[in-house]
């Protein structure tokens, strides 16, 4: 048989792939589009694409409705696309972060995003909220957002209206952080590292952490951002961590949990990124990507969401976000002061 004859079954198949991708990976995509263009022509640097992403695709979602074509795309963005934007979200730390961070730093980064974490799933089992969704408003609360909650779903498999109520949780509380902490600041006299490390081992998304961190100017904007960076290379511990657990635990409801490679995948690009960094204007297109590419998984998780789901959920998860809020920022702000 000829290596044409052979090549033959593989290509319809490869075709009806496609056939069924591309109409839920097209929509996807055009959110993401929309989404980006609002962050970007509104003048509001704290106005996250992904937010505006996932809420565009609930609107669509719950005013219109799905296509059921576009199904196998959506959950594609949801898992492929997710997972392939966590690895390149390696591109954007380097081991000389946490250096620059120093030991002290890094130590009440490391206790806080630990403490912040165990404490947001003890309130929670104390609320009467949901073990998965608690653990996600922990992961968002404790590390960096958003993009904590999509990634750490992929072991602690909630239901869409879980991820989009602990990204809710994390964006409202955040943006209080940004309007807050600028005032607390300037009140108690912090001094720019400080305040910038109190910002970035505390606030929930990036965009709000420079939001916040710069406008106690330029030095402590600057440590804000390393702050947070560092934090976020936890995400890949807290993520294998969380994936033995599971395992070990079985979670039967919704089979076993994966094993999360992609998180190996993310510290290898880390080490290849401290060792041979990518030319600036290279670096700055994946970074580009990597930012659109997670916009559109939560374009698609805004479509998997039905509101009426994340309603019924109540009032309990929100109270839990608040007290995951008031407990990081108040640890973060007495661990800094000991430095």
């Amino acid at each position: 048989m000829s290596s044409t004859d052979q090549n033959q079954p593989t290509s319809p198949a490869v075709a009806a792939w496609l056939g069924a991708t591309l109409p839920g990976l097209g929509l996807t995509f055009g959110i993401a589009v929309l989404a980006t263009a609002a962050h970007r022509f509104s003048g509001i640097p704290a106005l996250s694409p992904l937010v505006v992403a996932m809420v565009l695709g609930m609107a669509l979602r719950n005013l219109v409705g799905t296509p059921g074509a576009a199904r196998p795309g959506i959950g594609f963005s949801l898992r492929r696309v997710l997972r392939f934007a966590i690895v390149l979200l390696g591109f954007q730390l380097t081991l000389e972060q946490l250096r620059a961070v120093g030991l002290p730093g890094v130590a009440v980064i490391a206790v806080v995003l630990a403490a912040t974490f165990a404490f947001t799933r003890w309130a929670g089992r104390a609320l009467g909220v949901e073990a998965r969704l608690a653990e996600l408003i922990a992961a968002g609360t404790s590390v960096c957002g958003a993009s904590a909650v999509i990634a750490t779903n992929t072991v602690t498999r909630g239901t869409d209206e879980d991820v989009a109520y602990a990204i809710a949780c994390v964006t409202v509380f955040g943006s209080l952080s940004m309007i807050a902490m600028p005032l607390l600041g300037e009140m108690l006299a912090m001094g720019p590292a400080h305040y910038g490390i109190w910002v970035g081992a505390t606030v929930h998304e990036v965009a709000q952490v420079v939001g916040a961190g710069f406008q106690h100017g330029a030095e402590a904007g600057q440590a804000a951002t390393v702050a947070k960076l560092s934090r976020v290379m936890l995400l890949a511990p807290l993520i294998l961590v969380l994936g033995t657990l599971a395992r070990r635990g079985g979670k039967a409801a919704h089979g076993a949990a994966p094993t999360p490679w992609f998180v190996l995948g993310f510290i290898a690009v880390v080490l290849l990124n401290s060792a041979l960094p990518l030319p600036e204007p290279l670096h700055a297109e994946v970074v580009a990507l990597t930012a659109f590419l997670l916009t559109m998984a939560l374009a698609a998780m805004g479509l998997e969401t039905d509101i009426r789901k994340l309603r019924a959920k109540g009032i309990r998860p929100l109270a839990l976000g608040a007290l995951a809020w008031l407990f990081i920022s108040t640890l973060g702000l007495g661990l800094v002061a000991l430095l």
